[in-house]
């Protein structure tokens, strides 16, 4: 119904377009002054670095990748201003239909459907969000196949944005053995994969650690060591034939659509994925500091009488408040863009709603970022970070007083 039809309000522009859909959560944290540094250092540099990155930025993610159990050599790796031009570039590389966990990140539904590819949302297990249900897997390919579809890729994503999950290794295992049984390739979006909140109690298992010719794997270094502003992100292709002629054609996208990255931002992230002192401890720090306050939203939540899966990565956790549905009604309060609408305007910070990431309209569930938790001055976040107990600040404690508050109001 239009806004001008008479007893209705006007329909909010930033709810459905595109260009309105949200970013990656925000980090809450100042960026470290030894990556400040080495981009200073270099910002007088005119030119980008070539179409899938220098020499140096690709053996520095080689070297990050190995130091995870990933071999490979320089020319298997691909980088590109963020994440969403590398993956825009390889869906369109591989070609065929898309299948992708529900919920995913916000950018992959969009792009799919920029270029013309059909795309279709599996459901995930109980466990984790992240990846499809194996056996929900093999129906929809059956079914795609059965209508005339060609299923070709699958996106997924161990350590998840929108759900904070990490996905469990027999998970993973039975999920690439139904996806490559049926000839899909994986597109393994592991951007999260360094903010475990509790690494030493989490097992994270890469799909390219048992399959390293059927998976590719993606890293956006906005996930751990760098900011959001700087976009960088790399690509590990399978080293095969088939790998080399799909990194080719990648390369060819990304030339096309100047998707180059600015030199000193290269520098950086070449610092960055090299994985010295200083960003090893800010990376371990932030995610501790991040977990904390993510397992005190989470508590808050379920005091509420909402849901939520409890958060294993990330700066987010996901909320699902179905259960207050009667009192959201009451307040008009009826899908999750109504309920982005109100907990973004309650809560004085961004909660985009389900349905960027591909949920259902009607269910009321909600992403909730745990950076605006950290405090409001730079002062304060670095004092968040360096913090012993953070939970015990005055300017955390009074944010997640404010948060509960505002759910407690619902219950």
């Amino acid at each position: 119904m239009h806004g001008s039809e008479r007893g209705r309000p006007p329909v909010r522009q930033d709810r459905g377009p595109v260009r309105y859909g949200p970013a990656a959560p925000d980090p809450g944290l100042p960026v470290l002054p030894e990556l400040v540094d080495v981009l200073a250092a270099s910002a007088d540099r005119p030119l980008p670095e070539p179409p899938g990155g220098g020499p140096d930025l690709r053996e520095a993610a080689l070297a990050y990748w190995r130091r995870r159990g990933l071999r490979g050599a320089p020319e298997d790796i691909v980088a590109a201003p963020g994440a969403p031009p590398l993956l825009f570039a390889l869906m369109a590389a591989y070609g065929g239909d898309v299948l992708m966990p529900r919920p995913c990140p916000a950018t992959w539904m969009p792009q799919a459907r920029l270029l013309g590819r059909p795309a279709y949302l599996v459901p995930t297990p109980a466990e984790c969000g992240g990846i499809p249900d194996p056996y929900a897997l093999l129906e929809t390919v059956r079914r795609v196949r059965a209508e005339g579809g060609r299923p070709r890729l699958l996106l997924i994503s161990v350590a998840d944005d929108p759900t904070a999950t990490v996905a469990p290794p027999e998970l993973v295992r039975e999920v690439c053995e139904a996806a490559v049984g049926e000839g899909l390739h994986l597109v393994s979006d592991e951007t999260w994969r360094d903010t475990l909140h509790h690494p030493g109690d989490t097992v994270l298992l890469s799909p390219a650690e048992m399959w390293p010719e059927d998976v590719t794997v993606l890293t956006d270094l906005a996930g751990a060591p760098a900011p959001p502003a700087w976009p960088a992100a790399v690509a590990r292709f399978p080293a095969t034939g088939r790998g080399a002629a799909r990194r080719r054609r990648v390369l060819d996208v990304l030339t096309a659509l100047g998707a180059v990255v600015a030199e000193p931002v290269a520098r950086a992230a070449a610092y960055a994925l090299r994985e010295p002192a200083s960003v090893t401890d800010r990376v371990r720090r932030a995610a501790s500091l991040h977990g904390q306050v993510a397992a005190a939203a989470h508590r808050a939540v379920l005091t509420s009488g909402a849901l939520a899966r409890p958060p294993r990565a990330g700066r987010h956790l996901y909320a699902d408040l179905g259960p207050l549905r009667s009192r959201l009604a009451a307040r008009g309060v009826t899908d999750s863009m109504e309920l982005e609408e109100y907990l973004t305007d309650r809560l004085g910070a961004p909660v985009p709603g389900g349905h960027r990431f591909g949920d259902e309209l009607g269910a009321l569930r909600a992403r909730i970022g745990t950076g605006p938790l950290l405090g409001s001055t730079p002062e304060q976040r670095t004092e968040s970070l360096t913090a012993v107990d953070p939970l015990q600040l005055p300017h955390v404690a009074q944010a997640l007083s404010m948060f509960a508050a505002a759910l407690d109001e619902l219950g």
